[in-house]
């Protein structure tokens, strides 16, 4: 196994095992579960962005061609859905795990639909599931050298990217838009549906 694979394969463990849960936390409907939730996925975001930083820096201090600078190498792609993770999706976990725990005072405590439409915001789930998904190449680059570099390869990996990235934004999108639709009173939802310009 490639030492520079070790590094990767904990790394990209972590940033999916984060995306998997946040991509759950919009379907919780008790406040305890969702603020126990919130902060699984609060740890393991910033313990990715801790070992991403780590690895970067690593490889950055490092001169020629070690395994430190080969996993740095490979994160190029992750480095800027990290960042926004970094910028916005850690503050908007702190406030919706507060939220949460505003309201988990019993254990069947419902948790409202403003709180899990925030649960669903697409700056909390969708930039960790694009940072997962942009250490794959990285990982798979690395398990199996050459994979993604043989011709012809290059333009459908972009393109199936970029189809998935657009399909997972949409669904976030969408989920967000329906439960902050059930979290308006009963009269601002009707007189919205009822726009003309509503969409």
């Amino acid at each position: 196994m490639e030492s520079h694979l070790t590094v990767l394969l904990p790394l990209a463990a972590v940033w999916l095992a984060a995306g998997w849960l946040a991509d759950g936390l919009p379907r919780l409907d008790h406040a305890l579960a969702l603020r126990r939730r919130t902060g699984w996925v609060l740890t393991l975001t910033l313990t990715g962005l801790g070992l991403t930083a780590a690895v970067l820096v690593a490889g950055l201090s490092s001169a020629g061609a070690t395994p430190a600078d080969r996993a740095a190498a490979g994160l190029g792609l992750a480095a800027a859905p990290a960042l926004v993770v970094a910028a916005c999706g850690v503050r908007r976990m702190r406030r919706l795990r507060a939220g949460a725990r505003a309201l988990a005072s019993a254990p069947g405590t419902p948790a409202p639909h403003g709180l899990r439409a925030a649960a669903a915001h697409p700056l909390i789930g969708l930039p960790v599931q694009l940072t997962g998904l942009a250490m794959l190449p990285a990982v798979a680059a690395a398990g199996t050298p050459g994979l993604l570099s043989g011709p012809g390869v290059t333009g459908p990996a972009i393109t199936l990217g970029v189809l998935g990235v657009a399909a997972i934004g949409v669904r976030h999108a969408l989920r967000h838009n329906r439960l902050v639709e059930r979290a308006l009173p009963a009269g601002t939802a009707s007189a919205r549906a009822a726009s003309p310009l509503h969409v």
